[in-house]
């Protein structure tokens, strides 16, 4: 089970990212390109990921398309309190990387 720190370490820990805020939520980018969101109150993270990634993490249930066209493009909802350590990181590194500049990306392939 991650905690809402523990998402922030996680996303922090990748060269370069910073936490800004996003409306009423907690972005976190490689430069200005947003790599995943938090909403605290809902205990959500939603992870930008392209479609055929997305569908190499849903479950049906602790990770999920985001409701409308956002999820249709990839964005992907991860809950905070259900979501496995492991399958978040690897989900958090594909976004990152797909955000960062290609040398920095290069550092963080599997």
């Amino acid at each position: 089970m991650l905690t809402v720190e523990h998402v922030r370490e996680l996303a922090l820990a990748f060269d370069e990212a910073v936490e800004l805020p996003h409306f009423h939520l907690t972005s976190f980018r490689i430069g200005k390109k947003i790599f995943a969101t938090m909403d605290v109150e809902k205990r959500l993270v939603m992870i930008a990921l392209t479609p055929v990634e997305q569908s190499l993490f849903v479950d049906g249930d602790v990770i999920r398309p985001v409701p409308g066209g956002w999820g249709l493009k990839g964005s992907t909802h991860f809950e905070i309190d259900r979501v496995r350590q492991d399958v978040f990181e690897h989900a958090l590194r594909i976004a990152y990387r797909a955000k960062a500049p290609k040398a920095l990306a290069r550092k963080y392939e599997d």
